[in-house]
């Protein structure tokens, strides 16, 4: 049924070219108009890690971006439908390894530092190593996205946990169990957000570990808008909350509605002991209105919340069928990464 699609195809050709032997490790980079940065990209990892097979996905690029990787030696796949959440979406969907390198082809990113994060991620035995950024260029790091960084950092610490301070790198090292648990729900730049609680939520082994983040070369521009993409980060932060913590969600809500009619109720009660009346019927149904919908949101939130722990629990028991990362070492040595330069070992990983 399937075998006139090209997508399947495209699926079927990356499986079988695979080697089979060993642990297996894929860097993605998914890239948009990066002609200027992603062939140097390309080579930095090839250098960095020469037994990793390198997946560049042009997500419907104007300029040379696809020709370019595939020249540096990458295997170049398209998605058409853009967004860099639905670019990851699809890597993750396609690509089969035991590691998984992420990172953006604009080379902001350090490559040299990936070795350490690998062996950091099968020595621990974690599933997510997070690079956070560590700033070495003023024009790397606009003031407004560093403010923004720290402001969704510490909003997403303090409703799914503390275990992150650069909750937005787009440079991460996952094991295979933590991408083939991913549901990959959002659609663009909030997708580092969503990485981040879904490791939370399982509450997966991670670490973070400090890299170099510098300015894009000359020619390369960001697609990231401040405003509109930060509005997106606040937006999807706001439904995961709802989605995986919907008691404490609705009980913020219920909670203002209650606040809300004790202070409209307040000068009603007073004035009925003075009295004995109620001159103000309308506030008295509006008091009784919003006693009535903090009652149905805190009913809400309970039935919701034990719907998020099934999800959760079968989330947990997919994730726990998927195979552990390795522990055996990875072939990362210098006189491996000469022979690989020569041309020796690189046949079984070629594009």
């Amino acid at each position: 049924m399937t075998q006139g699609i090209p997508v399947h195809q495209q699926q079927a050709a990356l499986a079988a070219s695979w080697p089979n032997e060993g642990p297996t490790v894929a860097v993605l980079l998914p890239c948009y108009n990066e002609e200027a940065a992603i062939g140097q990209v390309v080579r930095d990892f090839r250098s960095a890690l020469p037994m990793a097979r390198i997946f560049v996905y042009d997500n419907a690029s104007s300029d040379k971006t696809a020709e370019l990787a595939r020249e540096a030696g990458a295997t170049v796949i398209s998605e058409a439908l853009r967004g860099k959440g639905n670019v990851v979406r699809r890597m993750f969907s396609d690509v089969e390894a035991d590691i998984y390198v992420l990172a953006d082809g604009d080379d902001t990113y350090d490559a040299v530092a990936a070795p350490q994060l690998i062996e950091h991620l099968c020595r621990e035995q974690l599933d997510m190593v997070n690079a956070a950024r560590r700033n070495t260029s003023e024009q790397a790091y606009r003031p407004g996205h560093r403010f923004g960084n720290r402001l969704f950092t510490t909003l997403v610490g303090y409703i799914f946990g503390e275990r992150f301070g650069d909750i937005l790198s787009g440079y991460r090292v996952f094991s295979r169990r933590f991408v083939k648990s991913f549901p990959a729900l959002a659609q663009g730049f909030e997708i580092e957000t969503e990485l981040t609680v879904h490791a939370l939520e399982l509450r997966m082994p991670v670490a973070e570990v400090v890299t170099a983040y510098k300015e894009r070369p000359e020619g390369s521009e960001s697609k990231l808008n401040t405003f509109r993409d930060g509005l997106r980060i606040l937006k999807t932060i706001v439904r995961l909350a709802k989605d995986e913590r919907p008691l404490a969600f609705f009980s913020v809500a219920a909670a203002l509605l209650s606040v809300s009619a004790i202070g409209l109720a307040i000068p009603l009660f007073i004035t009925y002991f003075e009295t004995g009346l109620v001159p103000r019927l309308p506030t008295a149904v509006l008091v009784c209105a919003l006693m009535l919908l903090a009652s149905l949101s805190t009913a809400c939130g309970l039935i919701l919340d034990s719907v998020s722990l099934g999800r959760r629990e079968m989330k947990r028991l997919h994730y726990l069928r998927l195979p552990a990362p390795p522990t055996m070492p990875f072939p990362w040595s210098a006189e491996k990464a000469g022979s690989a330069a020569n041309g020796q070992d690189t046949d079984r990983f070629s594009a």
